[in-house]
């Protein structure tokens, strides 16, 4: 990128306002110009996540219509609708691969996103999944009473929850928790409203908290020193 400066000298006579002479003064002059900058195109790297296949086991069978995919399993079904930005595809020797349709910004978005969705659906009719949690607090119980979870936590009143379609609870020594199934957006958003309940508060531990959860403790108010 070259450009040319041309630089000219002008002269100028000033009259000081303190002698009420004439000096002569040379101004330098540079005309600019203007530099563009070319804006080279940037190519996003495919997904590390999106770019894995998925394994599919021998007892999962597979529905695959365009952008509509069905999982059967021995725990259940699922089934997905995809986007345009995103398509599913199955090779010969039976693995699922999601590839970007498009060479967007959202398709690489998408990309990773429905990659793992896609798993979860396999693992999730052939194996399932779990979340457990844990009740912290004196008096603090659980029980089931037919498709409710009731809970004692501290309430003038026992908190009954519904148990969803598809999702088993089991309830051990009356303070853990274990939901269970083969969806697991489902077993997730469930688990969290029992925890919502009751988060766990910082300073004693109290509530209800995951199993692997680790609780930032803080330090109690000191009493005043006499």
């Amino acid at each position: 990128m070259a450009s040319s400066l041309t630089t000219s000298f002008q002269t100028c006579n000033f009259r000081s306002v303190f002698f009420g002479e004439t000096s002569g003064m040379h101004v330098c002059s540079t005309p600019t110009t203007r530099v563009g900058f070319l804006r080279k195109a940037i190519e996003c790297k495919e997904s590390r996540i999106g770019k894995n296949p998925i394994e599919v086991p021998s007892n999962v069978t597979l529905l695959l219509e365009g952008q509509f995919l069905k999982v059967k399993g021995p725990l259940g079904e699922l089934s997905r609708t995809y986007p345009r930005e995103v398509k599913v595809e199955r090779d010969e020797s039976g693995v699922l691969k999601v590839s970007k349709a498009m060479d967007t910004r959202r398709a690489n978005q998408m990309h990773g996103l429905f990659r793992t969705l896609t798993d979860n659906m396999v693992v999730g009719v052939s194996k399932g999944f779990d979340k457990k949690l844990q009740l912290v607090g004196v008096g603090y119980r659980a029980m089931l009473e037919g498709k409710e979870l009731v809970l004692n936590l501290g309430f003038s009143h026992p908190v009954k929850m519904p148990i969803p379609e598809g999702i088993q609870v089991k309830v051990e020594e009356n303070t853990r928790i274990t939901v269970s199934g083969y969806d697991k957006c489902a077993i997730g958003q469930f688990a969290a409203s029992i925890r919502k309940w009751r988060p766990p508060e910082p300073y004693k531990g109290k509530g209800v908290k995951y199993a692997d959860e680790i609780v930032r403790r803080k330090e109690g108010k000191a009493g005043k020193k006499k």
